[in-house]
């Protein structure tokens, strides 16, 4: 393997990494707090697509990681992005929060349940069987089908949540349309976001606690990738993979001596 070049940039995932069910991971501020202070760009990203940068860099400091709205990165954002290379001014009927339909509304899309170009699909907690039935016809009318990310359930202090890999899924059997997933692994969502902090994939890092979201990502992008082992995937999973991490690490706490 060719040798890399020296890490200029970060992107670190949320969960997991810099959080675990709402508690902040032993280290986590003190490599923020030297991503800052180093100056280099970095990303924090999430495919979770409910919150709005703003909503999140609060969530983050009521924890004690103070993290500027400009450093955080979402699969609703990647998504408006991508719709916006694609149809610039288009219309969408959206199944999602405030994270998804504002990333939308900033970069000039229409919101409506009339023939419009795309139904976008997003996290939220009220999936309601109106919303679907709705977005099932669209489809089947000839909208084309977007969704966020993949994630098949999310994390909660009570247990598992389906999510919106799990909602797509059940679209798809509906109609027989798969959806372009935008989030992580697609490395769409890297490179957007390191088009966005001027960052370049050979110099740049991925840190992510799920090898088939996180370290795929970070490696189709060309990124270097270190796994953590503060979330979801443990030591004997990483075999499972035909893929492996750059390096592995037991946490964020092992990587702050490296920006």
């Amino acid at each position: 393997m060719a040798e890399r070049k020296p890490i200029e940039s970060w992107l670190t995932d949320m969960d997991g990494v810099l959080m675990h069910e709402g508690i902040p991971v032993p280290g986590a501020d003190a490599f923020i707090k030297r991503l800052k202070e180093s100056g280099r760009p970095f990303l924090v990203l999430t495919n979770n697509s409910m919150y709005t940068p703003r909503d999140l860099h609060a969530r983050l400091a009521r924890i004690g990681l103070e993290v500027p709205t400009e450093n955080i990165w979402t699969s609703a954002l990647a998504t408006a992005q991508f719709l916006d290379d694609q149809r610039p001014g288009g219309t969408a009927y959206v199944i999602g929060e405030a994270g998804l339909t504002t990333a939308l509304h900033d970069i000039g899309y229409v919101l409506s349940d009339s023939d419009p170009d795309y139904v976008v699909l997003g996290e939220t907690r009220t999936y309601s069987f109106e919303a679907l039935t709705r977005a099932i016809r669209l489809i089947n009318d000839g909208a084309r089908f977007i969704a966020t990310n993949p994630d098949e359930t999310g994390p909660s202090t009570e247990g598992a949540l389906p999510a919106t890999g799990s909602v797509a899924a059940l679209i798809t059997k509906a109609t027989g349309r798969k959806p372009y997933f935008v989030g992580k692994p697609n490395p769409l969502m890297m490179r957007a976001g390191l088009n966005a902090i001027g960052a370049h994939s050979e110099t740049s890092a991925m840190i992510g606690d799920r090898m088939d979201t996180d370290v795929r990502a970070g490696m189709e992008a060309g990124l270097e990738t270190f796994l953590v082992l503060t979330g979801l995937t443990t030591p004997d999973e990483i075999d499972r993979y035909p893929y492996r991490p750059t390096t592995v690490v037991d946490s964020i706490a092992d990587l702050v001596e490296r920006v």
